[in-house]
Parts: structure tokens; C-alpha cells; sequence
């Protein structure tokens, strides 16, 4: 096959810090190449030289040619020759702009046409056929949002299709199947093969090793700037040598793996009754009703775009209700953040999926940490600043990477202190929106371990709103399933998803198997 892209020996420094070093690789045309790796490791890095970008401050040195170009800070590759999706889909939608506004200002820049008719019906057919090539159901009833009122699978969808308009050589996916559901996980597998099957090179950066499986030719693993193992997939993953490709493989979530046993049944600490939200007009939560007891490890599972983190948002004070109330203890809360008491904040604490987006780009991690001990517990800030330089140590942060703003972190890092800062508020509710999406699984497993940590010590109760039934079915005592905006099944995990009542459940029960036994049961 014809060689696409070509690099060698791609170092990229930072002062005296080597970011990635000595990295060579080719992606085919038609090919699909993943890179796989801890958190930190330097794959968003390596990708984003295909587009001529560099960390703030770093050097670039080695050679990278696309389709016979060569590429660098200096020389980025021709418009539309790159496509690039990134980990944080929110980070490349403008929030003051309609989805449609922007799908057809790109497709506008990529057709050309004889009349004002003819480009119009032009742009109209791009938009369209990028919408249904990146998975977005019922696409077109999209374009009069906002992204802010998608949920983060619907905004990964419409950056793929932001991409896919300008039918680029190259499509580099970072991280596509974060938050997403396992239906259109299984979807976007089928989809990525097809654009493949067009003759475009796709570099798939990914931390999840089903995904590899099901799609990759090739694999390279990197550890600490460096590839240290490539080869064919079904070598690499079934049969790893280097020590890092081992703890990938190992720390995998099983999804044959029993499930916690539950705890007795405490009181409710946060009730909700009848809960109705949306947005505008329209309504996506619909007379939600359910209760979280202390000590409880609560699942909320459903497909992209069912209303589940809108409820989420709605505990937490981010999103406004306009119908029913959610109580604290037996206290109503009130239904906007600014509206809630210091202590009200406290008790109840959120994670977001997008860690990065929750971080002030301005100020250094380490403070931003320590802020919430300051503000809503008290806590001096010398003491504080101790205090948070501990718990980020304990989770693999650094004082020296703590003391950088936010963009000089990986997204893994930035996830571990987003659950240190929500814990310093030591709440009896914490919610943990997709906290294990687009993080690696050693990393997953630390993190989900540190969480049950956590709970142990404290008796909090945590409610994980998640897509990945091998967490839920590990992780968590009971499960609600929500679907249109409405709660359709509810249980004990290991019932539920034993034997699922509603079609919904079925659903993504059915997808999950289906994914992971044809995965793992087959080389590629």
C-alpha cells in the first residue's frame, strides 16, 4: 500500500525535558495504526506534529512528510489535509455558535460550484453525509443547538464530522469512543473501517484495547516519549513483551468479573422526586425520580444523548430544573449553583468528563486543588497546599507537574486531580460524570480503585455516570438505566444486567458482549 505519512526519528523537547524521542513510524493509505500508551506517555504529542503543532516553548526536530510534503511548526500540511478529533470534543466546538452554523462554514470551504444554488445544495449534501458518516443519529435535528446542549458523545460525533466534511489523506482519532455508548461504539468501528476502505490513513490514539482489536493492523506503544514495542496487533496485545505493554494488557477491565457485593441499604442522602429539565423548549429529563443512599456505589447508564448527565448536572446545581425537586437529607436544594450554601456545595461535589474544560487554563493545578479546601472547608492555605500536594503525589502527580497550569498536563493527570479537588470538599455525595473515559487502563483501574478508597473511608456515596458495562459490572451495587430521558430499568447491577427486562437494557447488554467477545475471542 502507498505510504501516507512517513516520520522519523521525532523528538520533541521541552527545556530539558524530552516530551517524545527518536519516534519513526509510516501509516498506509487504508491503514489503521494505533498508539497506545499510560497517560503521559507522548501520543498526543507525537499526533499533533501531523498537524505542524508543538507544545508551548518545545522544539521539534526529525522529518514528517504527508503525501510527499514535509511537515513542521514552520510548514503545517495543506487545509483539509489532516483531519484531527480530539480527546476533549468540547475544547474544538465554539459555545456561542449553532452546530450548523460551523458544519456548513467548513463544507463551504471544501466545494466548489458554478451558482449561489448550486453551493448551497452542495454544502447541504457535505453536511449531511458527514453527519451520517460520523454516527449522529437523526443528524439534521442537530443544527439549531448549541454544544454545550449536547451531551459529550453527541459533541464527539460532530467534531468527527467537522473532520470528515474535507475528506482529508489522514484521519488522526484521539480517544473517538469517549463517552460513548456501546451501540455506537460498535457503530463507529463499522464506520472508521469504511473510511478506511476510502483510502484514508487513520492514527488512532486510544486507551481502549477492545477498540484496538477491533479495528487496528498495526500497534505502537509508547512509554515515556519513547515507542517501545510495534508490531502486528494480535502479537502485540496477545502476546506483549515490553513490561508497560503487559500492564495494559493486564489491568483491562473484565467484564465477566463479579460484581462488588452491595451494601445494606442506607438512608437516602440526596432524594430526587419527579425531576423535569431540558433545554429551551425541549425537554430531556422526564419525571425522573430515584434516591442515593450513603455508602452506595450508584450506576447510571445509558446510550449518548439519554438525558444522563443532565440529571447529573441538575444534582450538582449545573443545569436548572423546571420541574420537581431534589432534596439534601431532607432539605430541598436549591436549583442553581450560585443559589447553594458553601455547605450544600460541599456535600454534594462533581467530576466532569472533561476535566480539562473545568480547569482555569490560567492558574497552576496545585492551587486551583487546594482552592476547594480553602473555600469550602476552611482549611488555611498553607495547610491546604500540604494537604494537596500529598494527595496528588499519591496518585502519580508531581510537585513539579502540579505546579504547571492545566495545558501542560496530560488529560489522565488532569483527571486524577479533578477527583483530588472534588474530594478535598470531603462530600457525602461525589458524582463522576465518564471519569474513566480516554484515560489508559492501569490508570483506569488506580483511579477506580483510589474512588473505592475513598468511599471506604469516608462512607460517601458515589454515583458514576458511565458507558463501560465492565465498570458498572464491577464496580457499582445497584444500576438505573435511562433511556429518552426517563429511568426504564433499575435494580441490583448483577440483576440487571443478568437479565434485562426493557429494550434499552438489552440493547447495550447485547452490544457490550458482542464488542468484547469478538475482540478478545479472535487475532485480528
Amino acid at each position: 500500500m502507498t505510504t501516507v505519512v512517513s516520520i522519523r526519528d521525532l523528538t520533541v523537547t521541552a527545556g530539558d525535558r524530552a516530551i517524545v524521542s527518536g519516534v519513526s513510524f509510516d501509516l498506509a493509505e487504508g491503514g489503521i495504526t494505533a498508539l497506545v500508551g499510560e497517560s503521559g506517555s507522548g501520543k498526543t504529542t507525537t499526533a499533533l506534529s501531523l498537524l505542524g503543532e508543538k507544545p508551548p516553548g518545545a522544539e521539534v526536530s526529525g522529518r514528517i512528510e504527508i503525501a510527499g510534503q514535509a511537515v513542521d511548526p514552520a510548514r503545517p500540511p495543506a487545509t483539509g489535509a489532516v483531519g484531527y478529533i480530539p480527546q476533549h470534543p468540547s475544547a474544538a466546538l465554539n459555545p456561542v455558535r449553532r452546530i450548523g452554523s460551523v458544519l456548513r462554514e467548513i463544507a463551504r470551504l471544501h466545494v466548489r460550484a458554478s451558482s449561489r444554488r448550486e453551493r448551497r445544495e452542495l454544502v447541504r449534501q457535505r453536511v449531511v453525509e458527514a453527519l451520517r458518516q460520523a454516527q449522529v443519529p437523526d443528524g439534521e435535528r442537530f443544527l439549531h443547538r448549541y454544544p454545550h446542549q449536547l451531551s459529550g458523545g453527541q459533541q464527539q460525533r460532530v467534531v468527527l464530522a467537522h473532520q470528515l466534511i474535507g475528506r482529508p489523506r489522514v484521519l488522526v482519532a484521539d480517544e473517538p469512543t469517549t463517552g460513548q455508548d456501546a451501540v455506537i461504539r460498535a457503530q463507529l468501528v463499522e464506520e472508521f473501517r469504511s473510511v478506511a476502505a476510502r483510502g484514508i490513513a487513520i492514527l488512532l490514539l486510544t486507551h481502549d484495547l477492545d477498540l484496538v482489536r477491533a479495528l487496528a493492523g498495526q500497534v505502537l506503544v509508547m512509554n515515556r516519549g519513547e515507542v517501545v514495542e510495534t508490531g502486528p496487533c494480535e502479537e502485540v496485545l496477545g502476546a506483549p513483551r515490553h513490561p508497560c505493554t503487559r500492564r495494559l494488557v493486564a489491568a483491562q477491565p473484565d467484564p465477566a468479573a463479579a460484581g462488588r457485593k452491595a451494601p445494606e441499604s442506607g438512608d437516602a442522602v440526596v432524594s430526587v422526586r419527579g425531576l423535569v429539565a431540558g433545554h429551551r423548549r425541549v425537554d430531556t429529563v422526564h419525571e425522573v425520580s430515584l434516591e442515593i443512599h450513603r455508602g452506595e456505589t450508584l450506576a447510571v447508564v445509558g446510550r449518548s444523548g439519554s438525558g444522563k448527565s443532565t440529571l447529573a448536572r441538575c444534582l450538582t446545581g449545573l443545569h436548572p430544573h423546571r420541574g420537581g425537586e431534589i432534596l439534601l437529607g431532607d432539605a430541598p436544594l436549591p436549583p442553581l449553583l450560585r443559589q447553594r450554601t458553601p455547605e450544600q456545595l460541599a456535600r454534594v461535589q462533581y467530576v466532569f468528563q472533561d476535566a480539562r474544560a473545568s480547569f482555569n487554563e490560567f492558574a497552576p493545578v496545585l492551587d486551583q486543588v487546594a482552592r476547594t479546601a480553602e473555600r469550602l472547608r476552611g482549611t488555611g492555605r498553607t495547610e491546604a497546599r500540604r494537604r494537596a500536594r500529598e494527595e496528588l503525589a499519591g496518585l502519580g502527580i508531581t510537585e513539579a507537574s502540579a505546579s504547571r497550569r492545566p495545558a501542560e498536563l496530560s488529560g489522565g493527570e488532569l483527571q486524577r486531580a479533578a477527583l483530588v479537588r472534588a474530594a478535598f470538599a470531603r462530600p457525602e455525595v461525589l458524582i463522576c460524570d465518564e471519569i474513566t473515559s480516554g484515560l489508559d487502563t492501569t490508570t483506569q483501574a488506580d483511579l477506580l480503585d483510589v474512588l473505592e478508597a475513598f468511599q471506604d473511608d469516608t462512607g460517601c456515596a458515589l454515583v458514576v455516570i458511565t458507558h463501560d458495562l465492565a465498570v458498572v459490572d464491577g464496580r457499582s451495587d445497584r444500576v438505573v438505566i435511562v433511556d429518552g430521558g426517563r429511568i426504564v430499568e433499575r435494580g441490583r447491577t448483577a440483576d440487571v444486567l443478568a437479565d434485562p427486562a426493557h429494550p434499552a437494557t438489552k440493547n447495550l447488554v447485547a452490544a457490550a458482549g458482542r464488542f468484547t467477545a469478538r475482540t478478545r475471542a479472535r487475532p485480528h
